[in-house]
């Protein structure tokens, strides 16, 4: 009797529906290879690569998150002992984002954007997910949001590309210019002494005191789509902006507005955050697998850690959750990460 199929490990541990991950495997018989399968949650995965050794899977839609089996059969209904892989739970849809949602540090409620194409108007382009669950439509008066930021006493900022205006928004609803005259302004971030960084898509970067008045602040490489900006725990603002290579970077910029690469190798780096330990974790691709890096703080090795397809972004709630943006949709996965905090 040969030896017992046996799942070595998946990788990444963590994905949103449509993700691929790999399936490391061992006592696999080649001739069986054409009829395996993998199960997750008793869900057959639809696979799109098969050796004796491992097997690509496009991981299922789940109603519920959270830690999954894994299961690899072969032809002949022999199954492997089950292993695990965090999935995520998905919070709404039918959404379109085109950078990172944002935690509201009041309530624990996430907030995302039905951004339209350039200049389409929607009835409700900013929605809330509650903590229970449920989405909420705050208002439609600001067309094309893009990038979402809240500063230390828990207001909300957003920012339109259409008009390059940054809009402040009051917890009741009210909408109201805040910055104006910042190009295609896209990403958003705040530093620890509470000035707001705009970025402009087309090569500037914008600070803005409280009062609303902006000054350019430092120069990149224009970005094809945004500007994705957060701030690291050495008080350097770190930026992505895809272009047209499918070898793009992480560019550090620090306190004098002086340029510096911090990791280069991404394909359509977009969003980003860092956990309190000093972890950056970038919604992109690496060496041809897409969904969310975790970077090294010294910028040195890098690795996959959820698989995704048409990721555009993230944040951290306070529960540990990662909350993982699609083109179309929000997943949370219960990964244990802590996010850093505006100070």
């Amino acid at each position: 009797m040969g030896e017992s199929l046996e799942i070595v490990r998946v990788d990444p541990p963590a994905a949103v529906a449509g993700g691929e991950v790999v399936v490391e495997c061992r006592n696999f018989e080649r001739r069986r290879i054409r009829s395996g399968k993998v199960f997750f949650k008793e869900k057959r995965a639809w696979l799109v690569g098969a050796s004796p050794r491992r097997l690509l899977a496009l991981v299922p839609d789940f109603e519920e998150g959270g830690e999954v089996e894994v299961v690899l059969e072969d032809g002949e209904g022999v199954r492997s002992a089950p292993a695990r892989i965090v999935a995520g739970k998905k919070l709404a849809e039918d959404l379109h984002l085109v950078a990172s949602p944002a935690v509201d540090p009041g309530d624990g409620s996430v907030v995302v954007t039905r951004s339209g194409s350039r200049g389409q108007q929607v009835p409700v382009s900013l929605y809330r997910i509650d903590r229970d669950g449920e989405l909420h439509g705050l208002h439609g008066e600001i067309t094309n949001p893009t990038g979402i930021a809240f500063d230390d006493r828990g207001r909300m900022y957003v920012s339109s590309r259409l008009d390059g205006t940054v809009y402040r928004v009051t917890a009741d609803q009210d909408v109201t210019p805040f910055a104006s005259d910042l190009g295609v302004a896209t990403g958003l971030a705040f530093d620890r002494l509470g000035y707001l960084y705009v970025g402009d898509r087309q090569g500037k970067i914008f600070r803005v005191n409280g009062a609303g008045e902006s000054e350019e602040w430092a120069r990149s490489e224009p970005s094809v789509s945004a500007y994705h900006m957060a701030f690291g725990p050495d008080a350097a603002l770190y930026l992505t902006g895809p272009t047209v290579s499918s070898y793009d970077t992480v560019t550090r910029i620090d306190e004098h507005g002086r340029r510096s690469t911090f990791f280069r190798g991404l394909g359509r780096p977009q969003g980003l955050a860092f956990d309190r330990d000093g972890t950056l974790y970038v919604a992109a691709s690496y060496r041809g697998r897409r969904g969310v890096v975790a970077i090294d703080r010294g910028g040195q090795e890098a690795r996959l850690v959820v698989a995704g397809m048409n990721v555009v972004g993230l944040a951290f709630n306070s529960a540990g959750d990662m909350l993982v943006a699609t083109n179309e949709a929000v997943y949370s996965l219960p990964l244990g990460i802590r996010g850093t905090l505006v100070k």
